[in-house]
């Protein structure tokens, strides 16, 4: 299977639900998104890593993992989200140490995290992004701006019930295909998360 390798557009988050953030990963050599949906604390350590001029005062747990590494010569070398299982990505972060390449068992957010900490590139398979991508029809200009910012503007559809999972249970493939052609329509990207990994579980 073949590795894409993807970048960090930026993160969306929901002022209608606590807690609900989207880490929005771009297709290098491509058109397609992969949203994830990830806890605000993996937010907060991403978007730190990002924005390059915050120091927190005191070492967030991925910047200790990282202190930690440096002081034992650990490299984190390379991230893979290597599995989508009902709507949960899995991945791998791939270390070396005096040359001895091992893999180890991360959630997608720490991982990412980690990535950004260590400068290591982030790939998936080609069949993930194939079933969990989405294609977004941005107008450029308005897409080169957004890379300025960490934080993406969100528009809030209220008319998208895909904010809960009851409410998406209750719909049909024919009406999820729709909410999301209208949550990606609208750049709400979380609800596109949501939504894509509920028709995930049914096909």
């Amino acid at each position: 299977m073949s590795l894409v390798r993807l970048n960090i557009k930026g993160i969306s988050y929901s002022q209608t639900q606590n807690g609900a953030y989207a880490l929005i990963l771009s297709e290098v050599d491509g058109d397609r998104k992969l949203p994830i949906v990830i806890g605000a604390f993996e937010a907060q350590s991403i978007a730190i890593a990002l924005e390059k001029e915050i120091k927190p005062p005191r070492p967030l747990t991925h910047d200790l993992f990282k202190n930690f590494s440096d002081r034992f010569d650990v490299v984190v070398k390379q991230v893979i989200i290597h599995k989508l299982v009902d709507g949960v990505f899995y991945s791998s972060l791939i270390c070396e140490r005096d040359k001895i390449e091992e893999i180890i068992d991360a959630r997608t957010s720490d991982a990412i995290a980690l990535a950004l900490r260590f400068n290591a590139p982030i790939f998936t398979y080609k069949n993930i992004l194939d079933k969990a991508g989405i294609y977004l029809k941005v107008n450029p200009k308005k897409d080169d701006e957004a890379d300025d910012n960490i934080l993406l503007d969100e528009v809030l559809a209220e008319e998208i019930e895909a904010k809960t999972e009851a409410g998406l249970q209750t719909k049909s493939l024919e009406e999820l295909n729709a909410l999301l052609d209208k949550a990606v329509a609208n750049e709400d990207y979380e609800a596109a998360a949501r939504i894509r990994d509920e028709i995930s579980k049914r096909n």
